[in-house]
């Protein structure tokens, strides 16, 4: 009993903490979601001065209740979806999984899984690899400066990850072939 209580204090010694990297969201994207978080507060204004125009006259249908209630309730949570999007969109590097949060939506892979990383340096994208043929993959959206982080937390929790990358003249070739 008392080995066991040791073996676990000594592995959680040697756990390492979690990491976090932030989304690198393009001007685009920011622009989308400045404008959605714009059209919900229009659709909150509008259905706000309809439903005053609405309490000055005959308030006794349910139907008129419910439209202005549906009304609110997507206004707001669509505000909430993209608000959490942008505050809460992140890469967590922990000892067993590497979670994709985006927002509310989760997505756990086993870093045990990973294959290898790649870096193509003429389009600038970091990818990640689970398989040998290089057809199950993901794109990292992170800042540039923090590429070799992401790397070295990844290896880090699994030695076996191969790092790798692609010179732009390279990455033409392939393109050419394909």
């Amino acid at each position: 009993m008392f080995y066991t209580a040791l073996m676990n204090e000594k592995k959680q010694k040697n756990a390492l903490p979690d990491e976090t990297f932030r989304f690198q969201f393009t001007p685009l994207m920011i622009a989308l979601f400045c404008l959605l978080l714009a059209l919900c507060a229009a659709g909150i204004g509008l259905t706000t001065w309809q439903f005053v125009d609405f309490l000055k006259g005959d308030i006794s249908s349910p139907y008129d209740w419910i439209k202005y209630l549906l009304l609110y309730f997507v206004s707001i949570l669509l505000a909430i979806i993209v608000l959490a999007m942008l505050i809460k969109s992140q890469y967590i590097v922990s000892e067993k999984t590497l979670t994709i949060q985006f927002g509310i939506i989760r997505s756990r892979y086993e870093i045990k899984n990973i294959y290898s990383v790649r870096l193509f340096r003429g389009s600038n994208k970091l990818s990640v690899y689970f398989d040998d043929y290089k057809t199950k993959y993901m794109v990292i959206v992170v800042k540039d400066k923090w590429y070799t982080d992401f790397v070295q937390a990844l290896i880090k929790r699994n030695e076996k990850i191969e790092f790798d990358f692609i010179t732009p003249e390279e990455e033409k070739d392939q393109k050419k072939k394909k």
